[in-house]
């Protein structure tokens, strides 16, 4: 199994990060948001491997960020993705800097990030970041911490999806968190992939079987949002849901590793 989803902080800093997100999204987490925090989630869970998407919140943050999530390049469960700012003035060269050292995609925030999707700033750094066979992942939808304005909205992710064509982009929550009607008004067909990071404690099981279909298994993925999302309670409720077994093997890993262009390999739980 893959977990599409997950987040990390560096040690010195996540009791602090974690304690501050809690009260802000309302949310109680499921690891202590450590690198050995997820190693052992994923292993409890069964998870072979927990993609890692780490958020600049400012254009200062890429180089810290970037070496920190250096370390994690699919051994031992974890292999994170790099970050960053819309801000940025390199974004080519920083954009360059991620596929040199070997990072296979990009998250981008729009809500953390404070920018519409659909600003030039996103379209500029996912157009290149395409042009470089990077993947990008986005946060859509509603965001807790930012209950005031959703700056990703499947109507704005069309706007883009129309202007810059990525070719592997990924819309988190399913396409949009609690705008899932509206996914299914704008979003389905168009060439993307959608992760099911904390839906199920959301969604209806009806609705999500119903979008998955629609959109194509093929395109949908796995995900947690670990640690706001339990993996193990995760992972149990797709084995539960009314989909055949070679969907479910889909969505827990053949889509990621087509995605990814890699085999991931089968952890020893013993």
């Amino acid at each position: 199994m893959i977990d599409f989803h997950t987040h990390i902080f560096p040690n010195k800093i996540a009791k602090n990060t974690i304690a501050v997100l809690s009260t802000k999204c309302e949310a109680n987490p499921h690891t202590d948001a450590t690198a050995a925090g997820l190693r052992e989630s994923s292993e409890k869970a069964g998870i072979d491997c927990s993609v890692i998407l780490p958020v600049a919140t400012r254009p200062e943050q890429f180089i810290t960020l970037n070496r920190f999530a250096e370390q994690f390049r699919g051994e031992d469960r974890l292999l994170s993705f790099g970050g960053i700012h819309p801000e940025t003035t390199d974004y080519k060269g920083e954009l360059q800097y991620l596929k040199k050292h070997g990072f296979k995609g990009i998250k981008l925030h729009p809500d953390y990030q404070q920018t519409f999707i659909d600003d030039i700033k996103y379209k500029r750094i996912i157009s290149y970041a395409s042009e470089l066979g990077l993947i990008v992942s986005i946060h859509a939808g509603f965001d807790p911490g930012y209950k005031e304005l959703t700056h990703c909205t499947p109507e704005r992710v069309v706007h883009m999806v129309d202007e810059v064509r990525p070719d592997k982009l990924i819309l988190a929550h399913m396409g949009g968190f609690f705008r899932w009607d509206e996914v299914e008004q704008y979003l389905i067909g168009i060439p993307a992939w959608f992760d099911t990071g904390m839906v199920f404690s959301y969604m209806t099981d009806g609705q999500f079987i119903r979008i998955a279909r629609k959109q194509g298994i093929h395109r949908i993925l796995f995900a947690t949002d670990s640690p706001w999302g339990d993996q193990t309670a995760f992972a149990e409720h797709v084995k539960h849901l009314p989909l055949t077994d070679e969907e479910k093997q889909m969505i827990f890993h053949t889509n990621a590793e087509k995605l990814l262009g890699m085999k991931i390999p089968v952890c020893d739980t013993e």
